[in-house]
């Protein structure tokens, strides 16, 4: 059996220096530590001292040592954050989608319920009006330019009655059949208006042009009075149209002729009014006029307008 290498450190200085300085702090240790045992049993004010004033000196290294090991004991968090950003982005971003259509979603039926409120206080304020329907179908690229209707003669529904939404006039009703019904559409070659301009009651005659647009002659035989913005509403001469029906703005000039859009775009009305055609209106007999059986005649209803126009 191998001898035990000997502890002593022989003739290396350097090896004594360290052997003799580690006994040095020992005793050194050993004897503080009595000391403090000695002061804080006959002494305990001023062990209190010492102790403060070794807390305050050691207050620096102990903060360094308490983010130090925080910042260790967070590590694991860091990571696991790190590792799971992605998957919280992919999800952010898709509530963030969700959110958005929410939002497209809410103001579409915003719009929708300001459309419908327009459209019921147009039916509670015109006693002209025969029912409500919508728009099922309208064309866009075909020679005419008619649009179907979801009411038709069971309904009451007959040729020539206005249809109008609440922007403005869609057109006239030109064919039926039980359930449903063609309107013939503003925009169609076959279809004359009169209208006028809103602010000074100028006369005019809209056509449509069969491309989207209104051709739109002044009936005075001075220069095109028309201008860019100009509002132009039914006159209610013919005696199909009741007038002041919103109908469309002029968007050119050339020449003798504007051209102009409608202000109700059948591709995006689906509900509107059919109404009675207004020379029925004005040949209708007052009630207020009529007196009690026994007394004259009522009187008689108004003769229809010479110029109306057949549907």
């Amino acid at each position: 059996m191998a001898r035990p290498p000997s502890r002593r450190p022989g003739l290396n200085r350097k090896a004594q220096y360290s052997l003799f300085a580690s006994y040095v702090v020992a005793v050194t240790g050993a004897a503080i530590g009595l000391l403090l045992v000695v002061v804080a049993i006959f002494d305990p004010t001023g062990f209190a001292g010492i102790r403060t004033v070794t807390a305050e000196a050691t207050r620096p290294l102990s903060m360094g040592l308490k983010n130090m090991v925080s910042g260790v004991g967070s590590v694991d968090e860091v990571l696991s954050a790190y590792w799971r950003a992605g998957t919280q982005n992919v999800a952010l971003r898709r509530q963030v989608e969700s959110d958005r259509n929410r939002i497209i979603e809410a103001k579409a039926i915003a719009q929708e319920n300001a459309r419908l409120k327009r459209l019921l206080r147009l039916v509670d304020e015109d006693g002209n009006a025969l029912l409500s329907a919508r728009l099922i179908a309208s064309s866009s690229s075909s020679v005419r330019r008619l649009a179907r209707l979801s009411a038709g003669r069971w309904q009451g529904v007959r040729p020539g009655m206005p249809v109008r939404a609440a922007e403005g006039l869609i057109g006239r009703v030109h064919t039926t059949t039980p359930n449903t019904a063609e309107v013939l559409l503003l925009t169609d070659t076959g279809n004359i208006v009169p209208v006028r301009r809103a602010n000074d009651s100028v006369p005019a005659i809209s056509t449509g042009a069969g491309d989207g647009s209104l051709e739109i002659r002044a009936l005075s035989a001075e220069r095109n009075p028309f201008k860019l913005g100009d509002l132009l509403v039914t006159s209610g001469i013919g005696g199909i149209y009741q007038p002041n029906i919103p109908v469309a703005v002029v968007v050119r000039v050339q020449g003798e002729i504007a051209w102009g859009v409608p202000l109700a775009n059948p591709s995006r009305v689906d509900a509107v009014v059919v109404e009675k055609p207004f020379e029925e209106m004005v040949t209708r007999p007052d009630p207020a006029m009529a007196t009690p059986s026994g007394g004259p005649e009522t009187a008689q209803p108004m003769a229809p307008a010479a110029n109306a126009t057949a549907p």
